[in-house]
């Protein structure tokens, strides 16, 4: 159909410009010239030229479905770079632009056989296509920038992916404990109320038994905070008197009844009775963190020099460290008996956290009530094998909070050794004599519990050799021998 351009302008049929896909351009909506840089949707379509061709004019008889033919055309004989004029603005108008685009002819499967879309070769980001509308439409389409810049946000689409992450690397360098993480849980199971272990305590006493088990913990002495509660949903298979006694979800009138039930059933299409446990994990971390501790092992080592017990809750603890000197006792070149006796000191208990790269922390409370946890007699014997095999072990170990290192115990030190009431100085004078007199303190430096203790060792050579604490410039103090009455390694 040929487009009247004398009369019925308004209602006369064109081939417009479709935006599919904006351009990544800042310059596309940036005023001016770069305004124009780019087809938008509404602009018409005057003139096509394929290569060396003579240029294809406006009005295209057919409208897009002739220039369609026309690109399926150029497609089939490889010649798929095309140069595309567009109008912006009223025939009649003295000011409209016209628009330039080359483009590339790209094939769209998706809209049927023989349809194509146009990709800019500058941008290849941005693509359009073509669309019948009336000549008004476009005016209406094309408005003012602000009416664009919303048509554009409109149709815009934000775009999701996948990006390769280091995890090994990351895993290595930014854990305290490498490939280890510092959440640490207890996996409670609901209680069973009767010796056949077809009926379970209600949810809310399982909640009750792990705030125990954490309180417990924490006044034993174990470095630990509470982080996070949940409930947790345990599949299993029931029968009989369990599926009898369950509560039954068949239905959404029967999630009321579930609300403090520990376990509840429902029948899958197999008519199999399925039961859900709804158990607890409690998430808790060290007070300070965790550290590691080496005990480097020589020839002529007769013993390890410490002893470990169990709590309660199930943590491994050093219990006991010997005060023997001599070389053949592992444990005095490592430190571990200046730390164990600041974690006494601090009412606190050494907790091992791992033995090398395995932990030993208790993991799961039984429907019985026994909690799981590592067996100290089998721990003592790889403890010795390691001492037989010449093998360093490596200890982690639970820091706590309030270390001689902290701020506040560092300010209680001045306030002891400051004068109650200084003799009265004019300013002047005392600055004078403060800056004269004083020497500059360094910065001080807030170390953990352990570099504390390991800074201030040294070993000493000799018959009794072995690692002691520096004392010289400081008060000397000494540790008095205990009887030992525990197993040792």
């Amino acid at each position: 159909m040929k487009m009247d351009r004398s009369d019925g302008v308004a209602s006369a049929a064109v081939v417009a410009i479709e935006c599919v896909a904006g351009g990544s351009k800042a310059e596309e909506w940036s005023g001016g010239r770069g305004e124009l840089a780019a087809l938008q949707t509404g602009d018409i379509l005057e003139v096509v030229t394929f290569g060396v061709l003579p240029p294809v004019q406006a009005p295209f008889k057919g409208g897009r479905a002739a220039v369609m033919k026309l690109l399926h055309s150029a497609f089939k004989r490889g010649d798929t770079s095309i140069l595309l004029k567009a109008r912006r603005g009223r025939a009649d108008d003295p000011s409209a632009a016209l628009m330039e685009l080359h483009a590339c002819i790209v094939p769209q499967p998706s809209a049927g056989r023989r349809q194509y879309l146009l990709r800019s070769i500058g941008d290849p980001n941005h693509v359009v296509g073509l669309v019948d509308r009336s000549e008004s439409e476009c005016i209406a389409f094309q408005g003012s920038r602000s009416s664009r810049v919303v048509c554009a946000l409109s149709n815009t689409q934000l775009h999701d992916g996948y990006v390769s992450y280091p995890w090994e690397k990351k895993m290595k360098n930014s854990l305290q404990t490498p490939n280890s993480s510092c959440f640490l849980s207890l996996l409670v199971l609901p209680k069973a109320s009767d010796p056949s272990g077809t009926r379970y305590n209600s949810l809310e006493d399982t909640l009750a038994r792990s705030n125990a088990w954490l309180n417990s913990s924490q006044a034993s002495g174990v470095p630990i905070a509470f982080m996070s509660i949940q409930t947790e949903t345990l599949l299993t298979k029931i029968s009989g008197e369990t599926a009898s006694s369950t509560v039954n979800m068949g239905s959404l009138a029967d999630l009321s009844n579930t609300a403090n039930v520990s376990l509840y059933g429902f029948e899958d299409y197999h008519g199999v009775d399925i039961g859900v446990v709804r158990a607890v994990r409690l998430w808790y971390t060290p007070t300070a963190g965790e550290i590691s501790l080496e005990i480097k092992l020589q020839e002529g080592d007769t013993k390890l020099g410490f002893a470990i017990s169990r709590t309660e809750e199930g943590f491994i603890h050093i219990s006991s460290v010997t005060d023997d000197n001599s070389p053949g006792v592992a444990s005095t070149r490592s430190g571990l008996r200046e730390l164990f006796q600041e974690a006494t000191r601090a009412s606190k208990l050494l907790v091992v956290s791992r033995v090398g790269n395995e932990k030993v922390l208790p993991w799961m409370v039984s429907t019985s009530g026994a909690v799981r946890c590592f067996d100290t007699v089998s721990l003592s014997q790889k403890l010795s094998l390691h001492r037989h095999a010449l093998k360093p072990i490596l200890l982690h170990l639970f820091m706590w909070e309030n270390s001689p290192s902290s701020p506040a115990r560092i300010n209680d030190m001045f306030e002891t050794t400051t004068p109650m009431s200084p003799p009265h100085v004019p300013p002047c004078q005392r600055a004078d004599e403060e800056a004269s007199t004083t020497p500059a303190l360094p910065p001080l430096e807030l170390l953990s519990p352990v570099e504390e203790v390991l800074q201030d060792l040294v070993y000493r050579d000799g018959a009794d050799g072995g690692l002691a604490r520096d004392t010289a410039g400081d008060v000397s103090f000494r540790f008095h021998n205990f009887s030992i009455t525990r197993n040792w390694v």
